[in-house]
């Protein structure tokens, strides 16, 4: 699918250098409509020449060891410093993302990043984007990054 490696890179070296931890990627695939349940999600918006959305969607446990790698301190509840890491890697992965979609640097913004969580909710952006949800595992956790993307006409 398009776009797989790129995650799968930006990804990788995020998590390295910044929450220190190895991620392995696995097989992507197309998330849907797909609900998530127990679950943070970091989603940062795409607007200009394309359009759509990257989010990194992780179950709460997973949310929990990152957010403490990240931070450096322990975390055992889903709350605000939870939430701002996540929309952080968010808007991480998404100037990585951009960079590669816009070399030039102006034809894509991205939003503030903004993240959701919740024991059952959905994430969907455009009917007619090209879609792709690369999946992660560390340490026995796991989580996805996906790309959800229209070129505008």
């Amino acid at each position: 699918m398009k776009y797989t490696q790129d995650i799968a890179a930006a990804t990788q070296e995020i998590f390295s250098s910044m929450v220190m931890l190895d991620v392995t990627p696995g097989e992507s695939f197309k998330r849907g409509d797909s609900k998530l349940c127990n679950s943070i999600s970091g989603i940062i918006g795409l607007a200009g020449t394309s359009k759509g959305m990257l989010a990194i969607h992780l179950p709460n446990e997973a949310a929990l060891a990152i957010t403490t790698a990240f931070l450096g301190m322990d975390v055992e509840e889903i709350d605000e410093d939870v939430c701002d890491a996540i929309g952080e890697l968010a808007n991480m992965l998404g100037g990585s993302m951009k960079a590669i979609l816009d070399p030039g640097g102006s034809d894509i913004q991205l939003s503030i990043p903004s993240a959701v969580h919740g024991e059952e909710y959905a994430v969907d952006c455009l009917a007619d984007a090209e879609t792709v949800a690369v999946p992660f595992s560390f340490n026995g956790q796991t989580f996805m990054v996906e790309l959800q993307i229209s070129k505008n006409s």
